[in-house]
């Protein structure tokens, strides 16, 4: 079991983050926070803990510097900035592939909220490097133009009592050219905060990351 902290140098700054790896990991999972979150993130913590039970490692990361974290908790003005977070995610993904514990195995992107939308660009930006992404409650639209160039297939997981974050998600995955699916968790809110929720969510997440690593591995 690898187990580490791990900062990845950006912009004149630093993204703190955690990875975690079981042994013979079969990919890694980089985390991408929207609003305002961290890796500290209780139901991302979680979500990462069950898909490291199916061999999958994991890396949760703050997306912000700790200067730009201490401006926006004030100010909110890079929580919304899809540009800039994915643009951070890219750069995970380009260090992640540089790392000797991790670096050949395939790329997973989990992004709930906005860093659902910031997975998205990087997703467009790397289509080579990754393999799925995965949507918790996100917010997909914002990905804007990028979404029509993503490749990677998407599952966007959805609360069934979140209704205007699910029509916000089937408009687009509309937009989406790619193998896509979306999955809507009966009787869960945004914050999937209900008894079991976010287990499914995790269920659902390891069903997809299997199904894309079997399909590549036919490829």
């Amino acid at each position: 079991m690898i187990s580490q902290l791990v900062r990845v140098p950006v912009d004149g700054g630093v993204l703190t983050g955690e990875l975690v790896a079981p042994a013979s990991a079969r990919a890694v999972v980089l985390f991408a926070h929207g609003s305002g979150s961290s890796r500290h993130s209780p139901r991302n913590r979680m979500v990462a803990a069950e898909l490291r039970t199916a061999g999958l490692g994991t890396v949760l990361i703050d997306l912000l510097t700790e200067s730009e974290d201490r401006e926006d908790a004030e100010t909110a003005a890079h929580r919304f900035d899809i540009p800039l977070l994915g643009r951070r995610v890219v750069a995970v993904i380009d260090w992640a592939a540089a790392q000797p514990d991790i670096r050949e195995l395939p790329v997973v992107l989990f992004g709930a909220s906005t860093g659902a939308a910031a997975a998205l660009v990087a997703a467009a930006e790397r289509p080579d490097q990754v393999l799925t992404v995965v949507s918790r409650g996100g917010r997909p639209d914002l990905a804007d133009a990028a979404l029509d160039r993503v490749r990677a297939p998407v599952l966007l997981v959805v609360g069934g009592r979140d209704p205007e974050v699910l029509r916000l998600n089937q408009e687009a995955a509309r937009r989406l050219r790619g193998p896509h699916s979306l999955r809507v968790v009966p009787g869960a809110t945004h914050l999937f905060a209900e008894p079991g929720a976010l287990e499914e969510v995790a269920e659902a997440a390891k069903e997809w990351c299997d199904t894309c690593l079997k399909s590549m591995r036919q490829q």
